[in-house]
């Protein structure tokens, strides 16, 4: 045994072989700088302290200068240099790095077995794969899926004729091992380019797609990269989803790609046929989706004559959609994507086979929620049976005599055109009354699961439910979905059919931009996901768009308007009358003219503001029906909980029955 020095640990090191490691007895061990599993030749602790260091790793110099990384050298220290809650990551092999790492100051980091072993690769010293087994991983027992499965150098599926060893932790393809460190390109013959990590996280310029890990070829003088398949296309491709061939084309110009209308560099797949070129990517585009941002499938397509449209913008980023390029189109509704758009989100959409092209089942929602029997001169319908209620509605719009109460269907206060029941005192909104029975709606993801079209959606109105969107509980009408059992509320409902929303809060309509984080305008809080105005800094929350605009509340004899813009200037009048706490004059609050009494929306609406007062519960366990109570100047006990019953209460109507119980304690 030769004794050398200690390589930084306390204790003075020992270099052992093969024999004399086994003869130490200490079973299988790990190195302490790099983690992996010790083998021969090695060095170990005199003191036996547990310390083991592969000699490549008690040997990796201090400051390495890598040739894939030619700007800065790669320090070696102990720690990564990050706070604790920073968790350092390998550039390399994507696993953590906890001690003993090569770190340079542009932010990459490698554990020291791949900083050297790629430098091993960049050096041209294949030695160090000499002991990995040459072999195909399919066929490899104990290759389960992950990174396993990809070659860390191009980031690609592994392939026969690979190098592949679980042993040592890496995974090539022998191609990748032995890629040349320079080469001249047709795609980009100012400079040679250079074999290199992407340590500025550049884009490729042929595919457009960012790779974080491995190698790439690239020029830091013209700030390019491209990765290792990118350079090597092939020829021609032909795909079932289009009747020619395409043949590759190298371009020095960009291009427009004709698929999806946006930009493409270098390498681009023309049929000559057609006279249209496109991304390699593009070529095998699906033909046809069923998007959850519109009921009907979408098909795509090259160009549309634009007299067939009303509106040229796109459905999901509201912006001019180029006709003269690829799109994705519904001809019944003149509904379109931008194909990035599309295909953004898988969860989003799924796509249709060809096989089931021509079957329309699902594009065509049941409607008929209402029978119409009579209609005046302006072809409105005056008489109608709905299919949720036994007796025959009459349009009205006497709201002085009914206007303290509330629709049966969505619960707002009375205030435009309505249907009645003189009979049994039932309203309905005119715009539910009209919305269909059935619809085929993209307003929630079953069980939090990928999109597999739309989902039939039925409208019901038997029972208490707790909005899936707006979170409200309910004893209004909603859409129950047949898969999941989920309600929506009527309010909800109406909101998801508009493309875009109008409210009197703000002069412009409001459009849907479904990732967009922002602050709400009307309430003041996070949002992701907001209707927004294109043409001013205007933002909504789901919540504030379907905000009722007239409400009523024991804070005051009148009703409440919803009030978009502050009453009064003056910071003593900022207070809300219900809770007494400061409110800001910069959102919206609710507020009554006559009696100058300004509320917290919140505060008003509360948790039960659509439950229909007086209506009845036949889901308890008590004997008799209960209807539900809202106590303003008595306050019963609860049967169950001994307390006032001042919030939402069940309460018998049977003579001489006394039960009555809040809510929350009915069971």
């Amino acid at each position: 045994m030769e004794e050398l020095k200690n390589y930084g640990h306390q204790h003075p090191l020992l270099m052992l072989n093969e024999e004399q490691l086994l003869g130490n007895g200490n079973g299988v061990v790990d190195c302490s700088r790099c983690g992996e599993k010790v083998s021969a030749p090695c060095f170990s602790c005199v003191e036996c302290c547990g310390f083991y260091l592969h000699r490549i790793c008690a040997e990796a110099p201090l400051e390495l200068n890598h040739p894939f990384h030619r700007h800065h050298p790669l320090l070696l220290l102990q720690n990564p240099p990050y706070t604790s809650d920073t968790r350092c990551v390998c550039d390399f092999c994507n696993e953590a790095c906890e001690k003993f790492i090569y770190h340079c100051s542009c932010g990459l980091d490698f554990h020291i077995k791949c900083a050297l072993f790629t430098f091993n690769i960049a050096e041209r010293n294949l030695k160090e794969l000499e002991h990995v087994a040459l072999e195909d991983p399919s066929f490899s027992s104990k290759n389960d899926g992950g990174n396993l499965g990809k070659c860390f150098a191009c980031w690609e599926p592994l392939a026969i004729d690979t190098y592949f060893s679980l042993d040592c932790g890496f995974n090539l393809h022998k191609k990748c091992a032995e890629l040349p460190p320079k080469m001249g390109h047709v795609c980009h013959r100012k400079h040679p380019l250079l074999l290199q990590f992407n340590s500025e996280r550049l884009s490729c310029k042929i595919c457009q797609v960012t790779q974080q890990r491995g190698f790439l070829y690239g020029c830091s003088t013209c700030n390019l990269a491209i990765h290792i398949d990118c350079l090597s296309p092939l020829p021609v491709i032909e795909d079932k989803s289009h009747q020619h061939p395409f043949t590759l084309i190298w371009r020095q110009i960009p291009f427009i790609c004709d698929a999806c209308g946006t930009e493409g560099h270098h390498v681009a797949y023309e049929c000559c046929t057609c006279s249209i070129m496109v991304h390699k990517k593009c070529i095998s585009l699906p033909r046809i989706l069923q998007h959850s941002f519109h009921v009907h499938r979408v098909f795509h397509t090259y160009f549309i004559h634009k007299e067939y449209f009303e509106s040229l913008n796109c459905i999901m980023c509201h912006e001019v959609v180029d006709t003269e390029h690829g799109s994705y189109f519904c001809a019944d509704c003149n509904v379109i994507f931008h194909v990035d758009c599309a295909l953004k989100e898988k969860e989003m959409y799924c796509i249709v086979s060809q096989e089931n092209e021509d079957d329309k089942s699902l594009d065509i929602p049941v409607n008929s929620i209402t029978k119409v029997l009579e209609t005046n001169d302006a072809g409105e319908a005056t008489l109608i049976e709905h299919c949720k209620h036994k007796h025959y509605l009459m349009l009205s719009d006497k709201i002085s005599e009914h206007g303290d109460k509330c629709y049966d269907g969505c619960l707002l206060l009375i205030s435009a055109k309505f249907y009645h029941c003189s009979r049994c005192d039932f309203f309905l909104h005119k715009s539910c009354a009209e919305l269909p029975k059935m619809d085929l709606t993209w307003s929630h993801c079953c069980d939090e699961k990928p999109f597999s079209g739309p989902k039939p959606c039925i409208l019901t109105s038997d029972c208490m439910f707790q909005c899936g969107l707006c979170r409200y509980l309910s004893n209004g009408f909603s859409y129950k979905c047949n898969e999941c059992g989920i309600h929506t509320c009527l309010r909800c409902f109406a909101i998801c059919l508009q493309n875009a929303v109008k409210i009197p809060g703000h002069k412009h309509p409001l459009l849907l931009y479904y990732d967009y984080k922002e602050q709400c305008s009307g309430c003041g809080g996070d949002i992701l996901g907001a209707n927004r105005c294109k043409d001013c800094n205007f933002n909504l929350c789901h919540l504030c768009v379907i905000r009722p605009t007239r409400v009523r509340h024991k804070c005051d004899k009148h009703i409440l308007a919803l009030t978009y813009d502050k009453v009064n200037d003056y910071a003593k009048y900022h207070y809300c009358d219900i809770c007494e706490k400061e409110r800001d004059p910069k959102y919206w609050f609710y507020h009554c003219e006559t009696c100058d009494t300004p509320v917290h929306v919140n505060c008003v609406l509360g948790e039960y503001s659509f439950i229909k007062l007086g209506s009845t519960y036949n889901e308890g366990n008590h004997e008799h029906p209960l209807a539900f109570v809202k106590k303003i100047h008595y306050y019963p006990k609860c049967v169950k909980c001994d307390k006032p019953c001042e919030d939402l209460s069940l309460e018998c109507a049977e003579p001489g029955c006394n039960y009555v119980a809040h809510w929350k304690c009915r069971y």
